[in-house]
C-alpha cells in the first residue's frame, strides 16, 4: 500500500491518511440528500439519482485515488446539478434526458481537451477577474436556491403561474416553480410569513452555522440530520405533510438500489440524443449549454486544485507549470483532471449531473490527507450508503436547504479577490454576478462577463489582451442571444 500511494514519501501515514478520508466524507456526506432533491425538480426519480450519485461519488474520488493519487474527493457538482434543473430544464425548456447528453458530451469533450493543451489554453484564457466572479456568483445562486426552498419567500404576482403562463414547455412530471411567468408580469418577492417548514429550515441553518463556527466536522451532515429530527417529530405530532415516511418500518430499510435503472443509460434514444439535434433551432443553445457545463466544470475543479493543493504541497509550482506548458499526463493535477472528466461521463451514464473535484476535500487535507489513499476511505464511507436509499428519502427540502445556503456562503468568498477599484475588472465582474444571479441563469451571466470584459478591453484599445478564445466564446453567445430575440429559437 504504502509503495503503491507513497504514502511515507508524500509525508503521510496510513493512521492520517484514514482520519483524513472520513473528514473529507463527513464534511460533503450532505450531497447524497441535496442532489436528488435538486435534480427531481426536473422531474428525474429521487431514488434513482440518490443512487446515481453514490456511484458517481464513488467511482470518480476512486479514479482520482488510483489514477492520480491525490487526496481528492469527487461528486456531483453544487451549481452544475442547479444549472441542469434551473436553468436547461426548467428555463430553457430541454427535457432531462437531453439534458442529461449534454453532460455526457461535455464529460467526453473534457477528456479529449485535457489529453491536449486545449483545456489549458480554456482555462488560461479566461481572466482571473471573471473566474472569480463566476465562482462567486453560482455560489449566490444555489443560495437563493436554499432560501427559495427554505420557504423563506413569497412571490407577488399579477399573472396566476399555470403551465398556459410559461413561456417554455414544461416537462411531464416537473413540479410549476413559481417565477416562471410570462414577460411584463409583476412577480416581487418579500419576506414569507413562516410556517413549521421555514421554522425547521431556520433551525437547521442555526445549527450549522453553530457548528461550523465550534470547527466540528460534518457541520452540515449534522445540521441535515438534526433539522429532519425535528421534521419528522413534527409530522407525528402536529404538522402532517411535512416529511413522506413510509407506511412501514420495512418500507424505512427497503433496498432502493434498482431504482437507479429508472434514470442510468436514459438518455440513449429519444428523448436524449437522439432529440438533441434533431431541431436545428436548437442546436446553437445545445452548444452553449455543453460549454457552460465544461467551463463551470474546468473552474470548479482547477480552483479547488489550486486553493488547497498549492498550500499543501500536493501541487507545487512544478505540477502547475507542467500544467500550462506540457501535454499528455507530466504532472499529477493533469491526471487530476482527467479523472474529474471521465468521471463526469460515468456519472451521466448513471443518471447524475456533472461531477467535480470538492473543494470540501481540503477539509480532509487540512488533517494531513496527502495521497490517494484518503480518496479510496472516502469513497469506501459514500459506498456503504448505497443500500440505504429509503431512510435518506424521508429527509424533506427545508432540511437541505440551510446546507445550499451555507455552500453559497462559502462560495461567495471569491468575491475578496476581485479587484473592485479597477473598473475594468469591477464591471465585467459585477455584471456576471448581477445577471447570474438575478437573471437566475448561469450562462447568461458568464455570457454578460464575457461580452463586457471584451467591449471594454476594445475601447481601451487593448484588444490583444483578450485571448482568441474568449472572442469565440463570446460571438457564440451574441449569435445566440440574436437568435432568441428574432424568435427562432
Amino acid at each position: 500500500m504504502d509503495k503503491f500511494f507513497k504514502i511515507k514519501e508524500s509525508g503521510s501515514s496510513v493512521r492520517t491518511e484514514i482520519i483524513a478520508g472520513i473528514t473529507t466524507f463527513f464534511t460533503m456526506a450532505y450531497i447524497i440528500f441535496v442532489n436528488p432533491d435538486i435534480l427531481s425538480d426536473a422531474g428525474m426519480s429521487w431514488y434513482g439519482v440518490f443512487v446515481a450519485t453514490v456511484i458517481a461519488t464513488v467511482t470518480g474520488t476512486l479514479i482520482m485515488g488510483l489514477v492520480a493519487n491525490v487526496p481528492y474527493a469527487v461528486a456531483p457538482g453544487m451549481g452544475l446539478n442547479a444549472f441542469f434543473t434551473y436553468t436547461v430544464c426548467l428555463g430553457l425548456g430541454f427535457v432531462w434526458q437531453e439534458a442529461m447528453s449534454m453532460v455526457f458530451i461535455c464529460g467526453i469533450i473534457n477528456i479529449l481537451i485535457t489529453v491536449t493543451k486545449l483545456r489549458k489554453h480554456i482555462i488560461k484564457s479566461i481572466p482571473r477577474s471573471l473566474q472569480l466572479a463566476i465562482g462567486g456568483a453560482i455560489g449566490l445562486f444555489i443560495a437563493y436556491i436554499g432560501i427559495k426552498n427554505a420557504g423563506f419567500l413569497n412571490f407577488t404576482s399579477n399573472v396566476t403561474v399555470t403551465p398556459d403562463t410559461f413561456t417554455v414547455p414544461i416537462a411531464e412530471g416537473v413540479t410549476l416553480v413559481p417565477g416562471y411567468v410570462t414577460p411584463g408580469a409583476d412577480a416581487v418577492p418579500a419576506l414569507a410569513n413562516f410556517g413549521i417548514g421555514s421554522v425547521i429550515a431556520v433551525i437547521g441553518l442555526v445549527l450549522i452555522v453553530v457548528l461550523m463556527l465550534l470547527k466540528v466536522k460534518g457541520a452540515m451532515l449534522i445540521g441535515i440530520i438534526g433539522a429532519t429530527a425535528i421534521a419528522v417529530v413534527a409530522e407525528l405530532a402536529f404538522a402532517p405533510g411535512i416529511v413522506h415516511l413510509p407506511e412501514t418500518l420495512g418500507d424505512l430499510f427497503a433496498f432502493k438500489v434498482g431504482e437507479v435503472k429508472d434514470v442510468a443509460f436514459s438518455f440513449f434514444g429519444s428523448p436524449g440524443l437522439g432529440s438533441l439535434f434533431s431541431d436545428p433551432s436548437r442546436i446553437l443553445p445545445s452548444i452553449l449549454i455543453i460549454f457552460a457545463f465544461s467551463l463551470s466544470d474546468t473552474f470548479d475543479t482547477v480552483g479547488t486544485f489550486i486553493g488547497t493543493g498549492r498550500k499543501s504541497g500536493i501541487f507545487d509550482e512544478a505540477d502547475e507549470k507542467a500544467l500550462e506548458t506540457g501535454s499528455g499526463f507530466k504532472s499529477k493535477m493533469d491526471k487530476a483532471l482527467f479523472a474529474d472528466s471521465v468521471a463526469t461521463s460515468i456519472g451521466a451514464l448513471v443518471g447524475t449531473s456533472n461531477t467535480t473535484t470538492y473543494i470540501e476535500s481540503a477539509a480532509g487535507i487540512g488533517v494531513g490527507g496527502r495521497t490517494g489513499f484518503t480518496s479510496v476511505v472516502t469513497a469506501a464511507l459514500f459506498l456503504l450508503c448505497l443500500p440505504f436509499a429509503a431512510l435518506f428519502g424521508i429527509v424533506p427540502a427545508q432540511a437541505t436547504a440551510p446546507a445550499l445556503i451555507v455552500v453559497g456562503i462559502l462560495m461567495v468568498e471569491s468575491f475578496a479577490g476581485i479587484k473592485w477599484d479597477d473598473i475594468e475588472e469591477s464591471i465585467p465582474a459585477f455584471l456576471t454576478i448581477l445577471i447570474m444571479a438575478f437573471a437566475y441563469n448561469i450562462s447568461y451571466g458568464i455570457a454578460a462577463g464575457f461580452v463586457f470584459y471584451c467591449i471594454i478591453k476594445i475601447i481601451k484599445g487593448k484588444a490583444k489582451e483578450v485571448h482568441p478564445i474568449l472572442y469565440v466564446a463570446t460571438g457564440l453567445f451574441i449569435l445566440n442571444f440574436i437568435v432568441l430575440a428574432l424568435g427562432i429559437i
